[in-house]
């Protein structure tokens, strides 16, 4: 088995590419390696890649097409595809909006065309959001649910790859799966996410923004689960079967809302250290909420979270203390 892994220098990225080679597939890694954030993250994480028999790395932009093509014609025995490159973050995407439609509306159909030529490809998994789901208010959310009420342009960006998935899979027959993560954390984790930053600043004797004056939940998956339920579903492409076309869609998520300030108090407690909190309105682009249904992804493919915030915090804060020499 030959996989194809983008965003292989990114969090999720980097876990995925390990647990694969720790099976003994040969995984081929891209990554544009920009600098959203510290590049010097990106590079440790690919560093632990790079000692890795099996793993093949080309730095390279998803959205480049002669680069792809070149890629894909160069790896005919490429037979699945896990695509996790994107541009990440709701808020950025209020500063730098283009850098979205292009990384992760025409970076995604440049992939898609390119695997197309690929004799055989049994499937190809990309990472979609729980940002879709947008305003919804029913809770948890489901992949039954209408999901077209996207309240920031990225979570816009991952509705337009399902539907757009959707499409190649109906017309050219190609087994996509899209799979809406829902606030994954852990080691080597995104230095742009809540958790990580508030690490930082704590540790750094700094206030930490509270949006929403802390009246938040988020459904906060360890990165260990989502690795096990990416693997699951890649081994389970959808079937054509009584339908247009070979696509799916399901949640990835930990199916447990938690209180933001429940959150913060385990990296407190992590940390033995108090936080001092400035509490701020709502952003835009935000929402108060976000609860996993994942029966369909337990039912599909036997995806079962089971690390808790209580388990998940003191593990990335034993990290942070030995990367960053805290």
């Amino acid at each position: 088995m030959t996989v194809l892994v983008t965003g292989a220098a990114g969090f999720i990225g980097m876990h995925t590419s390990e647990a694969l080679l720790d099976r003994g597939v040969r995984v081929v890694g891209i990554d544009n390696l920009n600098d959203y954030y510290d590049v010097s993250l990106k590079r440790a994480r690919l560093a632990r890649l790079e000692r890795r028999d099996g793993f093949q790395f080309r730095r390279l932009d998803i959205a480049d097409r002669d680069g792809v093509q070149t890629l894909i014609d160069s790896n005919p025995d490429i037979d699945r595809i896990v695509h996790l490159a994107a541009q990440a973050g709701v808020r950025y995407s209020l500063e730098n909006p283009f850098t979205y439609l292009s990384s992760n509306i025409e970076g995604h159909v440049v992939l898609l065309e390119a695997c197309r030529s690929l004799p055989r490809l049994e499937h190809f998994v990309y990472a979609s959001s729980s940002s879709v789901y947008g305003a919804n208010t029913k809770m948890p959310f489901s992949i039954d649910d209408r999901a077209d009420s996207q309240v920031s342009l990225y979570g816009a960006t991952k509705k337009s790859m399902e539907m757009i998935s959707h499409s190649y899979a109906c017309i050219y027959k190609l087994p996509l799966t899209g799979l809406r993560f829902f606030t994954v954390y852990g080691p080597w984790g995104r230095p742009d996410m809540a958790y990580f930053s508030f690490t930082r600043k704590i540790v750094a004797g700094e206030a930490i923004p509270v949006f929403n004056d802390g009246h938040m939940r988020r459904d906060f998956t360890y990165i260990d689960d989502i690795v096990e339920g990416i693997l699951g579903c890649l081994k389970r492409p959808p079937s054509a079967d009584g339908v247009p076309g070979p696509h799916q869609v399901y949640n990835l998520g930990n199916h447990r809302s938690e209180a933001l300030m429940d959150f913060i108090g385990q990296i407190e407690e992590s940390l033995g250290r108090k936080a001092s909190m400035e509490f701020l309105p709502m952003q835009a682009g935000d929402v108060k909420e976000t609860y996993a249904d994942i029966e369909a992804s337990r039912r599909d493919f036997g995806f079962d979270p089971k690390t808790t915030i209580g388990e998940g915090i003191p593990r990335f804060i034993t990290w942070y203390r030995e990367y960053y020499g805290v």
